[in-house]
């Protein structure tokens, strides 16, 4: 497909939050969807199993069908999906740089959409030491080896973390015939709600909590994972490691351009309509946070292409300021970063994290006055939610731990 010079909107990233929001913007505006991969559809699109699709299309779907299904959609609304392109700058204007067989290349537009997810944290970023022998993979990894390759990478891996993801790596595991020995987990309990901590057991695969790989050792492939937990240091034979979960924003296109990123969230900072601090450009799906599911970030994604509909009629209302403020030092992010009072909001809720697992009340005070609480029993990776308030002012978030 050759890329046009210009068109109304581009949306950079064609999962469940871009596909939404693009087809969504269709129905009044030229939309081009651009995704660096072959093929369209997102991460769903490497997760051969259930659940999908239930909030979209009111049925469960495998993950392949769900990412087509969403595809073919936004094209039967007259959406453009360009892939192997890749976005390489983001100018005022807004004016995007691309890259593609074709070469290289501008386009401008009106506005644009930046909704390009997430990544797992790497082993260097968990500073896991030791040998650097083959198999150790993200879950994403596994999942395209697994079900876009049909590749089987190891037999006995162990898997870091217990985040949904994390689970779904276990499923991806059966698929191809794998047998984790063990799932490795540094906090004292489970990350994700119950009941999932009991399905390692019913699998089979010795769960460790309190417990982190100190070491991986192995020559040309993974041979054996060094642990240390509270008996001290144990050695699980393996030959391979599965690193799962503490998801990162994909957001690189940030790094040296003119909007401005959230320190905490690793995402651009937005408001309750989707705005990053150029107006011309908004974000949506979990560019914005690690991690939301894709119904989630699908659910996102048509709120903030509404926004943007508005936006190109210039019917939204001026930037949102101050930016909201964290009291309480297990709060980790909170987004939207700006709060605006809620009227016609597409991020509808303040959505938080906390940085280890805490139980105590969450308040929400706007110059000052209490406006909403709620108390919270809560791990990381969980989702808490509070209401936007219905009065402008400076917004503070006060969690008191017990």
């Amino acid at each position: 497909m050759s890329l046009p010079p210009e068109v109304d909107v581009i949306v950079i990233g064609s999962g469940p939050a871009g596909l939404a929001a693009a087809t969504t913007l269709a129905s009044v505006a030229s939309v081009l969807v651009l995704d660096r991969e072959n093929c369209a559809g997102g991460i769903p699109r490497h997760c051969g199993h259930y659940p999908f699709g239930f909030r979209e299309f009111h049925r469960l779907m495998k993950g392949p069908d769900y990412a087509k299904k969403l595809v073919d959609r936004a094209v039967k609304a007259g959406v453009r999906v360009a892939t192997g392109v890749n976005v390489v700058e983001l100018e005022p204007g807004p004016r995007v740089g691309v890259t593609s067989n074709a070469g290289r290349s501008h386009i401008r537009s009106k506005l644009v959409l930046i909704a390009t997810g997430v990544r797992e944290s790497s082993r260097a970023q968990r500073l896991i030491g030791g040998d650097k022998p083959g198999g150790i993979l993200p879950t994403g990894a596994l999942q395209g080896m697994v079900y876009l390759e049909g590749r089987r990478p190891f037999r006995r891996p162990v898997i870091l973390g217990t985040e949904l993801v994390s689970f779904s790596a276990i499923m991806t595991c059966g698929h191809a015939g794998i047998r984790p020995v063990a799932m490795i987990e540094p906090n004292p309990t489970v990350t994700a709600r119950w009941p999932t901590g009991i399905y390692p057991w019913l699998k089979g695969i010795t769960l460790h909590l309190s417990t982190d790989i100190k070491r991986i050792e192995g020559r040309s492939w993974v041979e054996r994972v060094v642990l240390e937990g509270p008996a001290g240091e144990t050695v699980v034979e393996t030959d391979g490691v599965i690193v799962s979960g503490r998801f990162l924003p994909e957001a690189t296109l940030l790094h040296g351009s003119h909007i401005e990123r959230d320190p905490a969230t690793g995402g651009p900072v937005v408001d309750s309509y989707g705005r990053c601090t150029d107006p011309a450009y908004f974000a949506a799906g979990n560019v914005l946070r690690p991690v939301e599911t894709a119904g989630w970030s699908w659910a996102e994604g048509r709120a903030v292409g509404k926004a943007m509909c508005l936006a190109l009629e210039n019917a939204l209302p001026a930037r949102e300021t101050p930016r909201l403020n964290l009291v309480g030092d297990a709060l980790a992010w909170a987004i939207p970063q700006h709060v605006g009072t809620g009227a016609e909001a597409a991020l509808d809720r303040l959505q938080l994290r906390v940085t280890r697992p805490v139980r105590g009340r969450l308040s929400m005070r706007v110059d000052g006055v209490e406006v909403a609480s709620r108390r919270i029993s809560t791990r990381p990776e969980r989702r808490i939610t509070l209401p936007l308030p219905h009065r402008s002012g400076s917004v503070e978030i006060v969690l008191e731990e017990e």
